[in-house]
């Protein structure tokens, strides 16, 4: 299978910034209804479940991360799911692991390391750029990514200045992502637009086109830190941005939300967000991540019910 073209960017068209407008009360209506469908049951639910692991960016952003707790964090991206589990419902086989592990530049190299001994090949995101505010000078957010990279990290989740988009310093906004993108090199650079602080649904959408226009192979809505993380109108709000984009350039952007995602049926909601608006090929890891620290652990426990018929106690998944 060859891999995805990654998006190169183009210029930056500030007559489609202006000719934005965004119906909130729209956006409000198809996210409750979004959030209001039916679950899906029984096998469907669990293979949903497993298709959400295979699309987590399993994080640890704390301020008392250490080489051990990283390396305990990839051995569980490794075995997201127990094996005796994953043989219940007949997926041992399939090669199930997250999609990345996200750390701090300065536990990089500790993840690489730690993912090279277990002899896995999942890549090591790192967030950068002054993350979560973005707020330091721009020679400093820039050598943050070399670092990163340099230590091995094969993608990075850059955060943005949100003050340029407060002011509407659309050009500026546009030239730091192209910086920070040729910063990357080979790695892919996910774009952290840091939604709960852009002021409405107008500036996401903006920003969204901007950071896409720019070269971003990802827009991600939150950095986990701010008041107001993942929400659904949001979403909806970026991932028509990213449909709009590809039907104009005919370049597939990724979506990644990240905060406050801690459920399992919060990810079965990302997930038929995704389809409904996206369609399957925005299913995979490739063009969907969920940003989450917590979520691997309620999805595990849903898969031991389904396969059990009851919920685990603390000590059945220990990892989780």
């Amino acid at each position: 299978m060859e891999p995805r073209r990654r998006n190169p960017g183009t210029e930056l068209d500030l007559s489609w910034l202006a000719r934005v407008r965004v119906n909130q009360p729209a956006v409000l209506r198809r996210a409750a209804q979004i959030q209001a469908q039916r679950a899906v049951k029984k096998n469907w639910q669990a293979a949903w479940l497993l298709r959400a692991v295979t699309c987590i960016d399993l994080t640890t952003l704390s301020g008392d991360d250490t080489p051990s707790n990283v390396c305990r964090l990839c051995y569980k991206a490794k075995h997201p799911i127990r094996e005796d589990l994953l043989q219940a419902v007949n997926m041992h086989d399939k090669g199930i692991t997250t999609a990345a592990i996200c750390v701090y530049p300065g536990r990089v190299a500790d993840a690489v390391n730690a993912l090279k001994a277990a002899g896995c090949s999942i890549p090591v995101a790192s967030v950068a750029t002054g993350f979560p505010a973005g707020q330091t000078v721009l020679k400093t957010r820039l050598e943050e990514v070399r670092l990163a990279v340099e230590d091995g990290a094969r993608e990075i989740d850059i955060v943005i200045n949100r003050t340029l988009v407060l002011t509407g310093q659309w050009e500026e906004l546009f030239e730091e992502i192209r910086q920070f993108r040729q910063a990357c090199g080979e790695a892919h650079m996910k774009t952290i637009l840091g939604t709960g602080e852009l002021g409405s649904l107008t500036n996401v959408y903006k920003a969204s086109l901007v950071a896409m226009m720019a070269g971003s192979d990802f827009i991600k809505t939150s950095t986990g830190k701010e008041a107001v993380n993942a929400i659904f109108p949001v979403g909806l709000v970026m991932v028509r941005a990213i449909r709009d984009f590809y039907w104009k350039t005919g370049y597939k952007v990724g979506f990644k939300p990240a905060g406050g995602i801690r459920t399992a049926k919060d990810a079965l909601t990302w997930l038929a967000l995704m389809k409904e608006e996206l369609g399957d090929e925005w299913l995979k890891p490739d063009l969907f991540r969920l940003g989450a620290s917590t979520l691997l652990g309620d999805i595990e426990r849903q898969i031991y019910h389904h396969v059990t018929g009851r919920y685990a106690a603390y000590y059945d998944l220990p990892m989780a």
